[in-house]
């Protein structure tokens, strides 16, 4: 489930929707969490579907550490990519805002760590880089997991209106994070290697 103070708006005809802040998302913010109503479906049952089907869900999905691929039931499938990303996944099956989200701001998302298959050309502006590749995890861990760092020790200072749909033993760990007691794991373990 996404924040819930967001909502899906038309961007532009070339990237189509995107989701937005409708209110100050601080840093350290839970901004989705993967819940009962997001299917993850194992590679062969996509496979069985018919092309079209098949193509929607490629654009729609992202895959898992197993290679399953994960839809989301509510808006949170339309956040865009940005290399210079607002809320990057994690481990733990949850994003996090790695700065303050401004009303009326993008959410984005970095598709390198979404274990996408084919590359492809960004549409970002002002970026260095232009070409999200499959492997992406397995060199930009460093710099994710360091901005991660940063979020994690807001964790428990701002609201988290997302926190009911994480169970104890989860939030607990999240805490021991937030207060360095227990190191972070490394978002380098959602990367899928298929090999």
């Amino acid at each position: 489930m996404i924040h819930p103070e967001t909502e899906l708006r038309f961007v532009n005809p070339e990237i189509g929707h995107g989701v937005f802040a409708t209110g100050f998302i601080p840093k350290g913010t839970i901004v989705w969490v993967q819940d009962a109503l997001d299917r993850t479906l194992p590679p062969e049952e996509v496979g069985r579907y018919p092309a079209d089907l098949r193509e929607r869900m490629l654009k729609y999905c992202f895959r898992d550490r197993h290679g399953h691929f994960v839809l989301c039931w509510d808006h949170n499938r339309y956040v865009n990519h940005s290399f210079d990303s607002n809320c990057i996944l994690t481990p733990y099956q949850l994003e996090i805002a790695v700065r303050d989200i401004q009303p009326g701001e993008e959410l984005t998302d970095n598709y390198g760590y979404l274990n996408i298959i084919e590359p492809f050309d960004a549409c970002d502006e002002g970026h260095a880089r232009k070409t999200v590749f499959p492997d992406d995890l397995t060199r930009h861990h460093p710099e994710w997991d360091n901005k991660l760092e940063g979020a994690y020790g807001r964790l428990a200072e701002v609201e988290q209106p997302l926190r009911g749909l994480l169970g104890n033993e989860a939030w607990e760990t999240l805490l021991l994070i937030a207060n360095g007691e227990a190191a972070a794991r490394s978002i380098r373990e959602c990367f899928y290697d298929p090999a």
